[in-house]
């Protein structure tokens, strides 16, 4: 297989995608509205371009453009988008259909939704090369196997041939990095790469994103929400706001110096914190885990397990991919029966499966999962997902849930006539994981598990989820369960803290106390692994880890 580190020093550098007056319209029922605004933008060969902005920005609809491709109810209504000389709005679907995947790649923000579940990670990688006729099935595997290596996943040799669902999160996004870039495009849409993953998995994925393509010289659009990596991973940055171009500067003098006062609302983001409250004494708790241990299988995955959540207050339990957080819920839940140990609510045990809990039981315990994309029948409209469970739980008829679900709409700020005949397709991420707070709220429960319920959004949009959240506990004494890798969340909204690492709990506590050194040598790394503002924050802990300055190794399950 060729490798772009031999091409012509000439050939770098050159502008390889051209776009102008890009103008893209998005169908609601049989009206077309313009959602991208005559937007143009250069990338030269080599260059990593960020594309910031809040939900419905139009960031992930100009990635896909730059390819020639338009999202189901999209299209593009005008302007040009050129790759090397080739106009793809223009170009029939044959010569497009050429490019993609060969030389231009797309690496998608969910890799559990963007895989097979019923290949092998190697059978995915070698199709692309085989189907552009760049390299046999011995040579593709043989690719994959050096891919690997450069990308950091472990036993590279043995990996691919495990299923999407026998990896980790961390790895699974590694394993689509390298599945882009089997056939050595000179472009890369990077769609949200590390928004699912926690703080040591991304610093993981950061860095090996960024290798590649350094060592590949192609060119990227990274489109996040995240401003500080983009701060790690972009050369230059365009701010985006619904559809239009905001402001665009070199990055130093994005982060440095902002003109625009939208910009500077992004970079003021995340100063909301809700009021720490104390446990109350002798109280009963809402929900208690009590030495839970738990398997897949033959393969124990949670050890001796417990804490309480109380009445309005919120307990956050962070940990790295593979922890046992979400395990953990599924217990709670009753999707997965514990071997040991029990789940109290009210200080009354919950049957361990969830077949044999009451409606009221299953109603008290509501979950908001992770991502969105998955969580949402992509066929049913937003009035149906949100009033199932007014249905099922409350029995309220048609009329009653209709009333009741706009009201829902208008507390999670979706305007009730713009949503509520719209399909999951017609959303952007931040606007699905909205509609599934909603479902959640609609049952009406004492505990809320929220499941990394803020990753996919951006950070204006996801301050104001937490200010929603936060007041909801206040007029409903709701009780939280958050699962996060955000620790910006935790400290925004936390009262306690619960540390896991491998199926245990290694520390936990109030949040001021959890936040006050001397930690636990896994929290500190959790802690030293947030990205920052500035664009040599991750060269600098990369150095400390190698001299082993950063709280000490830990080994995990993801190296």
């Amino acid at each position: 297989m060729s490798d772009p580190q031999e091409k012509p020093d000439g050939e770098r550098g050159g502008l390889l995608l051209k776009i102008r007056g890009l103008r893209i319209e998005g169908r609601t029922g049989d009206s077309w509205s313009e959602i991208v605004k005559g937007i143009d933008l250069d990338l030269h060969r080599g260059e990593v371009l960020g594309l910031i902005g809040e939900s419905g920005a139009g960031k992930s609809t100009i990635g896909l453009a730059a390819m020639g491709f338009a999202r189901d109810g999209c299209r593009i209504s005008g302007g040009s988008v050129e790759f090397d000389g080739l106009d793809l709005v223009t170009a029939d679907i044959k010569r497009r259909r050429r490019l993609r995947g060969s030389r231009i790649a797309y690496v998608a923000q969910s890799a559990a939704a963007a895989f097979n579940p019923a290949h092998k990670l190697i059978d995915q990688y070698s199709e692309t090369p085989m189907q552009h006729g760049i390299a046999g099935r011995a040579e593709s595997e043989k690719d994959a196997v050096e891919l690997y290596r450069r990308l950091r996943l472990p036993n590279p040799e043995e990996i691919g041939f495990r299923y999407p669902h026998q990896v980790s999160g961390g790895q699974l996004q590694r394993a689509m990095t390298a599945m882009a870039m089997a056939c050595r495009p000179d472009l890369i849409v990077f769609d949200e790469p590390t928004t699912a993953l926690d703080v040591t998995t991304q610093i993981e994925v950061l860095a090996a994103i960024r290798d590649i393509v350094r060592q590949f010289d192609t060119a990227a659009i990274y489109i996040t929400h995240d401003l500080a990596v983009v701060a790690q991973m972009a050369d230059r940055v365009m701010v985006l706001r619904n559809g239009e171009l905001v402001e665009e500067a070199e990055t130093r003098r994005m982060l440095s110096d902002p003109q625009e006062d939208y910009t500077k609302s992004l970079w003021a983001v995340r100063a909301f914190r809700s009021e720490e409250k104390a446990r109350p004494a002798g109280e009963t708790p809402i929900l208690a885990v009590e030495h839970v241990t738990a398997a897949y299988g033959k393969t124990r995955v949670l050890h001796d397990v417990s804490f309480e959540i109380h009445r309005q207050r919120t307990v956050a339990v962070v940990g790295e991919s593979g922890s046992g957080k979400s395990t953990t819920a599924r217990v709670i839940t009753g999707l997965l029966p514990p071997l040991e140990g029990r789940v109290l609510y009210k200080g009354e045990p919950l049957p361990p499966r969830f077949t044999s809990r009451s409606k009221d039981q299953l109603k008290a315990v509501q979950m908001i999962y992770q991502m969105a994309d998955t969580a949402l029948n992509p066929k049913q409209r937003v009035r149906d997902v949100i009033g199932r469970p007014l249905k099922f739980y409350l029995g309220m008829n048609r009329h009653q849930r209709e009333e009741r679900v706009r009201e829902l709409l208008s507390l999670i700020e979706l305007e009730p006539d713009d949503y509520i005949d719209r399909v999951p397709s017609e959303l952007s991420g931040g606007q699905k994981q909205r509609i599934c707070i909603a479902r959640a709220l609609a049952a009406e429960p004492s505990v809320i598990i929220c499941d990394e319920v803020t990753s996919a959004l951006d950070q204006l949009v996801a301050e104001g989820i937490l200010k929603l959240l936060d007041r909801l506990q206040g007029e409903f004494g709701l009780a939280y369960m958050f699962i996060t890798h955000d620790l910006a969340t935790v400290k925004a909204i936390a009262d306690e803290v619960v540390v896991m690492l491998q199926g245990e709990v290694v520390e936990s506590g109030p949040k001021t106390q959890m936040f006050t050194p001397p930690h636990h040598d896994y929290t500190e790394l959790l802690l030293s692994s947030v990205p920052e503002m500035d664009p040599d924050w991750l060269d600098h802990l990369l150095a400390e880890r190698a001299e082993g300055k950063a709280g000490g190794r830990i080994e995990r399950a993801d190296q």
